[in-house]
């Protein structure tokens, strides 16, 4: 029987570690602040920045929430970001997305101090990790490796396959592993042959967002699967992109849905909050 992979016990492990290293900083007179800004009311959005909010107030977080109307413009976005960059006591700006259309993601990404890039998608943080400096890393990656250390699942010499190539998960995934001296290959739509490229995988990352298309015929006998998908399946039940029904009785080791990488997100975005303080100390941003 595979090994499940409890995402929410890891992330309750890292948020203790997290909270007792931000008591230790209010010690020192460090109180490490966090400004959610949502712009709309998209329903998921709502929950995920709620859920944000919770973990800052379990850690010992402060946090700042800006929740602005849909027909906030693109101007007055921007110039709160631009406040919120010069305020010294504002440690970490999030930006929780999607934005709505008339907003341009790219500019409001590249418009947040990188010294304040909690979520890891400004450019200079992505080129950070791509050759190999310190620097704030995409959250959901990030969970990920953590998913797999605090599991005792090594990922040196292994063959991995990352299914997706976005930006916010199959790209930095995929840097990651290669900085812990894994074999990765990217797959995505367009790769030829693609069950015969998946079924070499050690560790199979799912991030594609297609319910349940990784059946069994995709994945290596023993081979750990991780789920980063959230879909919503024929019975309008949360699902993956794995079949995890078919999947689960021939790997290793598996992430649920929901309870796997979901709850990493968020118990790594408040990592990087608390790395921040640090970072802004030593790094020449």
């Amino acid at each position: 029987m595979a090994l499940l992979i409890d995402g929410k016990t890891i992330s309750l492990q890292i948020k203790n570690e997290l909270k007792a290293q931000a008591e230790k900083l209010r010690e020192q007179g460090i109180q490490v602040t966090l400004a959610v800004i949502q712009v709309g009311n998209d329903p998921a959005s709502s929950v995920y920045v709620r859920n944000k909010k919770k973990g800052c107030e379990y850690i010992g977080i402060r946090s700042l929430s800006y929740e602005l109307p849909e027909h906030t413009s693109q101007e007055q976005l921007l110039a709160l970001i631009k406040e919120l960059n010069d305020r010294k006591d504002v440690n970490g700006i999030l930006v929780q997305l999607p934005l709505p259309a008339h907003i341009a993601e790219d500019t409001v990404i590249q418009a947040i101090d990188p010294a304040k890039d909690v979520d890891g998608f400004h450019p200079q943080s992505v080129g950070r990790l791509c050759i190999g400096q310190r620097g704030f890393v995409s959250c959901t990656p990030a969970g990920i490796i953590q998913l797999l250390k605090r599991s005792g699942i090594s990922i040196e010499g292994k063959e991995c396959v990352v299914l997706g190539r976005s930006n916010i998960v199959g790209k930095p995934m995929a840097l990651l592993l290669l900085r812990e001296n894994a074999t990765v290959t990217i797959a995505h739509s367009r790769t030829q042959n693609l069950k015969e490229v998946t079924s070499r995988a050690d560790i199979l990352i799912a991030a594609v967002g297609k319910a349940k298309m990784i059946t069994r015929d995709y994945v290596k006998e023993g081979a750990v699967v991780i789920d980063v998908g959230i879909n919503r399946d024929e019975n309008n039940k949360l699902c993956g992109d794995v079949d995890f029904e078919d999947v689960e009785p021939i790997c290793s080791a598996i992430t649920p849905v929901p309870g796997g990488v979901g709850p990493m997100t968020i118990a790594m975005l408040l990592n990087n909050c608390m790395e921040s303080v640090g970072l802004q100390a030593s790094l020449p941003f």
